[in-house]
């Protein structure tokens, strides 16, 4: 079962709880599913009880009690919990990270974006695109944060213009960056959304160009945006301290264990997996959907460090050793290590940020 489908299965516990009664409440179009939080358990976690209380006039407790056993006897989960005020912990069969795997593997890079294939039960639909009007000062840092912002609304199905302030044609840092300069200059007017991070200092212009396009465009999106950017040519250092190193390192191990595979003579097949980086692959729509709502690119650049570190862990796992011959672990452990890459290479798109599979 994916999070998409998940989020189907809470909706119909919703829907069978207002139809037996016990609930009084307009049943939702959406109902969140995420990892747990800290003191959850199991393989997935919703709010819905939450979300519901107040228009129900119960307690968020009552609400996920009441949803429970509605839950509980849904096909493909095998426990569900209550945790805290009235989260509703779901574990799942054999096959969740199987399906997971399946679905990341079928989308590749665009898995979490809203406008997936048509025709896929497993695939939300894009929403009707709404306007997002994007205003930025003409400076570095300001437009890198506005294009990224940009491309994480669009993956989102949002429509999205930008503009910025007038300023000098600064074609060098435009150029080095990635950056439109000429992003029709217009003042702010009400209904748009200003992106003002922290800017550049002017004494550190000079040394973020000389670190290129990628380590610079990641020195300025790494930090929150109330953060000052670090420039220092540390971006540029191959070794783990580098967090960047360690998101295109990990992609390319990906690809290097795929190839090998592939000389070995066997394919990824999804499986049954248990390994650290399943949840934060599973996270990885609700990290995009919170990035582009929250304007804040960061995010997803954290988000992509944590995927690349649970990943290293799993890669050593993924060939067979010595004379071993492939088993269905080894290809399950292959699926889910093309599906972390897939998410990797997709991050670093989002973020403008090149994903090499040589390393």
């Amino acid at each position: 079962m994916t999070p998409v489908e998940l989020s189907r299965t809470v909706l119909r516990a919703v829907r069978r709880a207002v139809d037996e009664g016990e609930l009084s409440v307009v049943v939702p179009e959406r109902a969140s599913v995420t990892v747990p939080g800290a003191g959850g358990c199991g393989d997935y976690a919703t709010n819905i009880a939450l979300q519901l209380a107040r228009p129900a006039g119960e307690t968020p407790r009552r609400v996920a009690e009441l949803l429970l056993p509605h839950l509980a006897g849904a096909q493909g989960v095998s426990g569900v919990e209550i945790t805290g005020p009235g989260f509703l912990n779901i574990s799942l069969g054999s096959t969740a990270s199987t399906s997971l795997v399946a679905e990341i593997l079928r989308r590749g890079p665009r898995y979490g974006f809203v406008d997936g294939p048509a025709g896929g039960d497993d695939t939300p639909s894009a929403p009707t695109a709404h306007l997002v009007r994007l205003h930025a000062p003409h400076e570095p840092r300001a437009l890198v944060v506005m294009d990224v912002v940009a491309r994480l609304l669009r993956s989102q199905g949002a429509d999205v213009r930008t503009s910025c302030e007038a300023g000098p044609p600064e074609s060098v840092w435009a150029t080095v960056l990635g950056v439109d300069a000429y992003c029709a200059p217009q003042e702010l007017s009400p209904s748009d959304i200003e992106v003002r991070p922290v800017p550049v200092p002017t004494p550190d212009l000079a040394p973020l160009l000389t670190l290129g396009r990628d380590a610079a465009r990641w020195a300025l999106l790494h930090p929150a945006a109330h953060d000052r950017p670090r420039v220092t040519a540390d971006h540029l250092v191959q070794r783990e301290a580098n967090p960047l190193f360690r998101v295109r390192y990990a992609y390319a191990r990906t690809r290097a264990v795929s190839r090998n595979a592939a000389d070995l003579g066997f394919t990824a097949r999804p499986g049954d997996v248990r390994a650290e980086v399943t949840p934060l692959l599973a996270d990885h729509p609700r990290v995009l959907s919170r990035a582009a709502a929250h304007r804040a690119p960061d995010l997803l650049a954290r988000h992509l460090v944590a995927v690349a570190d649970a990943a290293l862990v799993l890669l050593p796992a993924v060939l067979p050793l010595g004379d071993e011959k492939p088993l269905a672990a080894h290809r399950a452990r292959l699926a889910l290590a093309e599906a972390a890459g897939a998410v990797l290479a997709g991050g670093l798109s989002l973020l403008g940020i090149d994903a090499p599979e040589h390393l």
